[in-house]
């Protein structure tokens, strides 16, 4: 199904894409490569330091969710 829209200038087009029943399902393999790269990619980033801006921010939600008395 394409439909077309007009703007400014003339028209594009949008392409839909019928979105299956079931969701996808990834193989074992699949998920493990994708752990991999995941942990590659987001390990380096966890060991950063925060701005001590956020730090205190961050501190202030877990003072507020725990609630008087806490």
């Amino acid at each position: 199904m394409m439909s077309e829209i007009p703007r400014r200038g003339g028209a594009f087009t949008i392409r839909t894409v019928p979105v299956p029943a079931q969701p996808p399902v990834l193989d074992e393999f699949t998920r493990r490569r994708l752990g991999r790269e995941l942990r590659a990619l987001y390990d380096p980033v966890i060991d950063e330091p925060i701005d001590p801006r956020l730090a205190e921010l961050l501190q202030q939600l877990e003072t507020d969710r725990a609630g008087p008395g806490a």
